[in-house]
């Protein structure tokens, strides 16, 4: 087994985070030499470490010489790279993969001091595709809170009255950010805060990422996407609903059977071994067979038109994490992987239906862990 290094913080690395399940805001080394675990800290993040991995090696940076590299006169930078490099040669470094997300500066110093590293993507990756039972734990706090917050923004909604192309709530106009605010403060209670940028749009705000702002319309598809962190894991959720408030037209349902069938037939495939393009293609199959361009046969004259995104993704530590499920999603799936699968289709004039389950991958297919209906309906 190589020797593995990393670099950084726990709150904002997936990796680190996997390895040392301890919120710590200040980056540091980690390795891990011969399957154990080395940890280079200070004293007042030694007893924390001790209790979630008592079995960690830890270098104090005392130990190091921080003392006499505070009087010396160099920065803080310099001073931290420093100490980096005197652990990795304590520790016996002389190769190792490093974690691709290693700082270019902290790379740079090892290399220099003779040290050989291996970025290498994929062996990071595999170390977290199974999920740990606290990891699994928080993904399942976040997907409850993503539920309370899906139910409070369905609930404006389904309060909500058309006003010729556009919704009103109380006498006012109902905006996005009116129901962004409430799945976020739902989400919030929920102890699985949703970040500013979650979606609540239409074919008025525009398309993919877009967040969405302003009024709402009537008669129109409004896709909710949401993706609360776990506060206590640090671990993630993802789901996706869509909402019409008026009457909903023929055109609308046919991509909502559409969607909701892609969706439960990936579901169907879903089990250790088959690969995230293979999820993808059986999606663009259905829709191509239905007359729908998808990414694997390109746009036409909207370069939004049909499903021109990948069927999904892996969750956990980071929203967006392998195995992908696109056309690049290779690697089969294996049991203990989370992901969310997001079938949809937009339409030039109508805008987009789109659904979004996660699912924990078992030995034997897969577990549903989103729990909120389907219907195009709010209330």
């Amino acid at each position: 087994m190589a020797d593995l290094l990393f670099y950084g913080d726990t709150e904002r690395s997936p990796a680190m985070r996997h390895e040392l399940p301890v919120p710590i805001v200040d980056p540091f080394l980690l390795a891990v030499v011969d399957g154990r675990m080395h940890v280079v800290v200070s004293g007042i993040e030694r007893a924390r470490v001790s209790a979630a991995v008592p079995d960690a090696v830890l270098h104090d940076i005392a130990d190091l010489g921080f003392r006499e590299l505070l009087e010396s006169g160099m920065s803080f930078r310099e001073i931290d790279l420093e100490l980096t490099s005197r652990a990795v040669a304590a520790i016996g470094i002389g190769k190792a993969v490093a974690d691709p997300e290693m700082p270019v500066a902290v790379a740079d110093r090892l290399r220099a001091d003779g040290v050989v590293l291996h970025p290498d993507h994929a062996v990071v990756a595999r170390r977290r595709r199974v999920k740990s039972a606290a990891e699994m734990a928080g993904i399942r706090r976040a997907q409850a809170a993503a539920v309370s917050g899906m139910a409070a923004a369905a609930g404006l909604l389904a309060q909500a009255v058309p006003d010729g192309d556009r919704l009103m709530l109380d006498g006012q106009v109902l905006t996005a950010e009116a129901v962004r605010d409430a799945l976020r403060e739902a989400c919030r209670r929920g102890g699985a805060p949703a970040p500013p940028d979650v979606i609540v749009a239409s074919v008025w705000q525009g398309y993919g990422h877009e967040p969405g702002s302003g009024p709402l319309p009537a008669n129109l598809p409004i896709v909710i996407d949401l993706w609360p962190r776990d506060e206590q894991s640090g671990c993630w959720a993802d789901m996706t609903r869509t909402f019409v408030v008026g009457e909903i037209g023929d055109d609308v349902r046919a991509l909502e059977r559409l969607v909701r069938t892609a969706l439960e037939r990936a579901r169907e495939a879903v089990r250790p071994g088959v690969t995230g393009r293979e999820l993808h293609e059986l999606v663009c199959d259905l829709f191509e067979a239905a007359g729908h361009r998808t990414q694997r046969t390109g746009p036409g004259d909207d370069p939004d038109e049909g499903f021109q995104f990948s069927l999904g993704h892996g969750v956990g530590l980071a929203v967006h994490e392998a195995p992908s499920l696109g056309l690049t999603g290779r690697d089969g799936l294996v049991a203990g992987d989370v992901i969310a699968m997001e079938p949809g289709l937009w339409k030039r004039g109508i805008g987009e239906v789109r659904l979004e389950d996660l699912l924990l991958v078992t030995e034997d297919g897969s577990e549903t862990l989103t729990r909120y209906p389907y219907e195009l309906t709010a209330g």
